[in-house]
């Protein structure tokens, strides 16, 4: 029973290591950026709904290489648009999420990644891209 526990322990060790944080409001965003001095990767996405989307989570923000990568150098803050309902947001976060949309998502894209200063300064922006985490993560430095 002892080594079932320590597994599960273990497991559960494992995936809180490797967990991306992301923050859901940008005045956060920008205060734990100046802090670390790091670039903030601001990313709309519809968690649910949209297989770019998903795509870039699983072959990018999700990838052991990214997360450590990312980890020290930016911070990751997310404007989801989920569709189903029980992924719905609470009232206070899809309005951040639409104040982000149009500061700095006018046209409505999805995925859409946007490179920001630590004041919210617009550096560049991209979206998904059928690459590696490596050159993901280039592309990204790149702005």
């Amino acid at each position: 029973m002892f080594k079932i526990g320590l597994v599960i322990l273990l497991f559960f060790s494992i995936q809180t290591i490797n967990a991306q944080e992301w923050y859901a409001d940008l005045e956060t965003a920008k205060n734990v950026a100046v802090e670390k001095n790091e670039k903030i990767i601001l990313v709309f996405q519809g968690s649910d709904w949209c297989a770019p989307c998903i795509k870039l989570n699983t072959e990018i923000w999700s990838t052991p290489e990214f997360v450590a990568y990312a980890k020290n150098h930016f911070v990751m803050l997310k404007a989801d648009f989920p569709r189903k309902g029980k992924n719905k947001l609470s009232e206070t976060q899809q309005q951040e999420n639409i104040n982000l949309m149009e500061k700095y998502n006018k046209p409505g894209f999805f995925p859409y990644v946007v490179i920001l200063d630590q004041k919210g300064k617009v550096l560049g922006n991209t979206g998904y891209k059928k690459m590696d985490p490596k050159t993901y993560i280039e592309l990204l430095n790149s702005f």
